[in-house]
């Protein structure tokens, strides 16, 4: 089955991948490179480079946010303002 790339960066790196592997076809260096990806590389490496789940990271902003404390009430934000833009 004959592989058509329609994308010009994709096409640019597959035929940039037969040159440096020596592939008959640009088919067969995609096919290289994969394999070198999915067979070769240990499924154990992919699962310590996961990232965080969505619950991992809203947990630690939220301890993150503990931590800041409260604001302080008796702030004033005008004359904080005020002086700032020296009112």
């Amino acid at each position: 089955m004959p592989l058509y790339v329609r994308d010009e960066r994709v096409n640019q790196l597959a035929e940039q991948a037969r040159k440096i592997l020596k592939a008959p076809t640009k088919t067969d260096a995609i096919r290289q490179a994969l394999e070198r990806v999915v067979v070769q590389e240990p499924p154990a490496s992919h699962e310590e480079k996961s990232e965080p789940t969505l619950a991992e990271r809203l947990k630690a902003i939220q301890d993150e946010v503990k931590r800041l404390g409260r604001p302080n009430p008796d702030f004033d934000d005008k004359a904080f303002l005020d002086e700032m833009w020296e009112i």
